[in-house]
């Protein structure tokens, strides 16, 4: 039986992580934090802004390739492809200051909560078909932490 190619499971998997035992889009969301945090500890705040969205739309791209390759050899949205909460939780730290520990923090539980409960239409979007679908509801999870952080960073002034 043919196999997957490697540049597929690497993107899909988010470098691995979602190879985890325990909780793997979790590992995902998290391994894109600390590299969310890192990258923050090395360029300027411009920077960073500009890394994570073209992080955004590349892995976007490349994931909804690598779900469409890696669907034919393991099932319809397998838990293995984290590249889409990778994603998700990036388009949550765009509302956060660079290098904040505790706004990225805040950020990636958002992100979680929103992937795992999947309110306001979140679920619809796992309907669309291949890539499309699996990338589709953690994006709009994302969207939706987003809104969430800018709001309570506004309040708090």
């Amino acid at each position: 039986m043919k196999k997957p190619s490697l540049l597929s499971v690497i993107i899909g998997t988010g470098f691995g992580s979602g190879f985890s035992p325990f909780a793997p889009g979790t590992a995902g969301a998290l391994l894109a934090t600390l590299v969310w945090l890192g990258l923050s500890c090395l360029v300027s705040s411009v920077i960073l802004l500009w890394l994570t969205v073209a992080m955004i739309l590349a892995f976007t791209v490349a994931g909804i390739w690598a779900s469409d390759c890696l669907e034919a050899f393991w099932g319809e949205d397998p838990s293995r492809v984290v590249v889409d909460e990778m994603v998700g939780v990036w388009i949550v730290l765009l509302a956060v200051p660079a290098g904040h520990i505790w706004y990225a923090s805040g950020a990636f539980a958002l992100f979680r909560l929103f992937d795992i409960f999947k309110p306001l239409g979140i679920r619809k979007m796992e309907n669309l078909p291949g890539g499309v679908g699996v990338m589709m509801d953690d994006i709009l999870s994302g969207v939706y932490g987003f809104i969430v952080l800018i709001a309570a960073r506004w309040i708090i002034g």
